[in-house]
């Protein structure tokens, strides 16, 4: 039998050979530069960013795979997040050197080796017993930058993690997770053109129970917050830990008073929601930090009663819209809203993608901005006009290009006025509850608040001019109910019922162009689409399906092309680049999210949908490869 001593002995020795093998793990990490995450929209080899690029087009250049040569496409290895931690696995990954960056449900994260699919290693977050995610315990994804990786938690934390060894570098906390404070979306990285800094920034969630959204800025290296900016009219910023500029009039004219209230104003100004919940983009040559902002708290509009004809002056500035801000002191410089004083919870959160748009009329080329709404319209807007600091009203509805239906049997609006920016209502607001009712008329919308679209993000080909939307085809009942804030529990006030709009088809995967609104191609599916889209050099979108598919399709016609069955449903966003002379795919599967939760009718649908957790990857044969040459 070993001795005592010789069993200290050799676990010290073990754990001596450990230590030294992280350090060497640690010395052959490669520092991510500025430079690299600046250029990662025209690199192969890695992927940098939520959106693979600054635009957030999501578009690879990367073209060994092609239409000719997808249908090959076989898996090289999976690897699960295990446990009985499952639910709803809605991550972008990164790549770089080889390795494999991603979370996972529950504030979860591991690196992977991209070759065998090893672990590397994970780090597990330590939630309390009290979060309140309101749409499953989602995460959608890291940042990356030096030696370190950076994701957000279920309990209002942003973490760094060293890059070699998954240990904790700093952590920060943002919010009160026991009122709803929280953060699924993915981190970000950008330089501020004007100082040269480097920032991380970041945005909250929750409202659904009824927090003001911010949106923060942090130094990557240290986690210290730089600025933070509320997204709701005449709450006040931060900029180095002292008071700064408010968010448009701080009189907050398009909230009503209250004097009765501890704050002097209504409760829902107080409790004003406009997280900015999902991923920013950034426009180097303006230096603007382009994000959508969430939904106004609470949903029911009667509690935010609005005044007069001017629609500066509804309630709700600054919340379901697409809003440019300054990096350098956090200030907005310009506001566009998808729906004025929303009464449907059409948080315009998902993503604004960065693209050079033709005008047909002119010849010339604007700086413009795309949107995909949940509200179910197709914003072209002019980016320039957007970011541009003056004295003015922030609020700039006239930088509206155009405003297209990307889904069918709209009824809360017609279409938008292009001289005003404003929508053409049709008057489906849910009717106020009459004087000793618990709830108001039930009246039927379309699209419901899970949205024409919701979360997962769309994408560009600069080679077919196209944008591609995952969109659903639903409705819903709805109605108003009486509200009152309490802190943790959920501040909506309205009452639904999610719908089918058609037998045949839930989803349906549409390719719009942003010149004239028309519809190219459309692929539907059964099932809700929950999962963004990917496109390529090699005329490929890519994408999953809530019934387990990763498939991939003619960026140009929307032929299927090919298809992988992965055992769990696909609700995440795929990323794609090349590594010893080959092309790879990568996604998550793993079932969750809004729908299973939230959905009524559509929760009845995908009951059928196994559990899951697990990241899939892809790439040809190479004798395939070499033949297809």
């Amino acid at each position: 039998m070993s001795s005592p001593v010789s069993k200290h002995l050799r676990l010290g020795s073990l754990a001596a050979a450990a230590a030294l093998a992280l350090t060497a793990q640690a010395a052959n990490v490669k520092p991510v530069t500025w430079e690299e995450i600046a250029n990662d929209h025209k690199s192969t080899a890695d992927v940098l960013t939520y959106g693979l690029g600054l635009t957030a087009q999501r578009y690879s250049p990367a073209k060994t795979l092609t239409t000719k040569n997808v249908a090959g496409l076989v898996p090289v290895w999976s690897y699960s997040f295990g446990g009985e931690k499952q639910r709803g696995q809605e991550a972008q990954a990164l790549i770089h050197d080889g390795v494999i960056y991603v979370t996972a449900s529950y504030s979860r994260f591991v690196a992977l080796d991209a070759r065998s699919g090893k672990r590397l290693w994970t780090y597990e977050h330590r939630l309390p017993e009290d979060i309140r995610p309101c749409c499953d315990v989602v995460n959608r994804g890291p940042a990356i930058y030096g030696d370190k990786v950076y994701f957000g938690t279920l309990d209002a934390r942003i973490v760094a993690l060293d890059r070699a060894t998954g240990k904790v570098v700093w952590n920060e906390k943002f919010g009160d997770h026991k009122v709803g404070y929280t953060m699924t979306g993915a981190p970000f990285i950008i330089k501020d053109q004007k100082t040269g800094k480097v920032l991380l920034v970041h945005g909250s969630s929750g409202d659904e129970f009824g927090v003001v959204g911010y949106l923060y800025a942090r130094d990557p290296d240290t986690g210290k917050e730089v600025w933070a900016r509320p997204l709701v009219e005449g709450h006040v910023g931060r900029l180095n830990g002292q008071p700064s500029t408010p968010t448009g009039d701080p009189k907050a004219p398009s909230w009503p008073n209250d004097p009765n209230s501890p704050t002097g104003k209504a409760e829902a100004w107080s409790q004003g929601g406009g997280a900015p919940w999902q991923t920013p983009s950034f426009d180097v040559e303006t230096n603007t930090i382009v994000v959508g902002t969430g939904n106004p708290a609470p949903w029911n509009t009667w509690k935010r009663t609005a005044k007069g004809d001017d629609p500066r002056n509804w309630p709700s500035l600054y919340t379901s819209g697409q809003a440019y801000i300054d990096p350098t002191t956090g200030d907005l410089k310009g506001f566009f809203s998808h729906t004025p004083n929303d009464a449907w919870d059409f948080s315009g959160n998902n993503s604004v993608l960065l693209f050079d748009y033709k005008d047909q009329k002119t010849g010339k080329t604007v700086k413009a901005s795309a949107h995909a709404d949940r509200n179910g319209f197709f914003f072209v807007t002019d980016r320039e006009k957007l970011a541009k600091s003056d004295t003015g009203h922030p609020w700039k509805q006239a930088a509206i290009i155009n405003a297209w239906p990307f889904v069918d049997g709209i009824t809360w609006a017609k279409g938008f006025d292009l001289k005003t920016g404003l929508p053409i209502e049709n008057n489906n607001r849910p009717p106020e509850p009459k004087e000793g009712e618990e709830k108001g008329e039930s009246i039927f919308v379309s699209p419901p608040f899970l949205g024409g679209t919701n979360w997962m993000p769309m994408s560009y080909s600069p080679d077919t001019g196209l944008f591609y939307i995952p969109a659903n085809h639903w409705a819903m009942d709805y109605w108003s109910e009486h509200i009152t804030y309490k802190p943790g529990a959920a501040y909506l006030g309205q009452g639904f019922r999610i719908k089918k709009l058609h037998d045949d088809h839930v989803g349906t995967l549409r390719a719009i162009n942003p010149q004239t609104g028309k519809i190219e191609w459309e692929h539907k599916e059964q099932f809700p689409l929950w999962a963004g889209t990917l496109t390529t050099a090699g005329g490929l979108l890519i994408t999953g399906t809530s019934d387990g598919y990763v498939k991939a399709f003619d960026a140009k016609n929307g032929k299927e092309l090919w298809k992988f069955q992965t055992g769990s449903g696909v609700v995440s966003v795929p990323v794609t680049w090349e590594m010893d002379g080959e092309q790879y795919v990568a996604i998550q599967s793993g079932y969750g999210g809004a729908v299973p939760l939230w959905g009524g009718d559509m929760a009845e649908l995908t009951k059928q949908v196994s559990q899951g957790g697990s990241m899939w990857v892809f790439k040809l044969p190479k004798a395939q490869k070499v033949a297809a040459q």
